[in-house]
């Protein structure tokens, strides 16, 4: 799980720099956008993407106030969330 902390984190903060693209392991990948404006990558399975401030969540209430919020997620799975730098993994601990 630690390499996608990695990638996650220089997706993240290549998002919230609005940097056009990102580079993961020597090779660049485009952020997309959605039509809402809502930043994005898909990427190995997965999809990092930024919060939408727009919806009415707890998530989206923080965007507002201006927390910088993106979620992994794979098929309908939260993977983890990186929220003012700081990753969080949602995945339970297997014992």
């Amino acid at each position: 799980m630690e390499e996608m902390k990695i990638k996650g984190l220089k997706i993240y903060k290549a998002i919230f720099e609005g940097k056009k693209n990102v580079e993961i392991d020597e090779i660049e990948y485009p952020i997309k956008k959605f039509s809402s404006g809502i930043k994005y990558l898909d990427l190995f399975g997965y999809r990092f993407i930024e919060q939408n401030w727009r919806k009415k969540s707890e998530w989206g209430k923080k965007a507002r106030e201006g927390h910088k919020i993106m979620w992994i997620i794979k098929g309908r799975r939260y993977i983890a969330r990186i929220m003012d730098g700081e990753y969080n993994n949602l995945l339970k601990k297997e014992d």
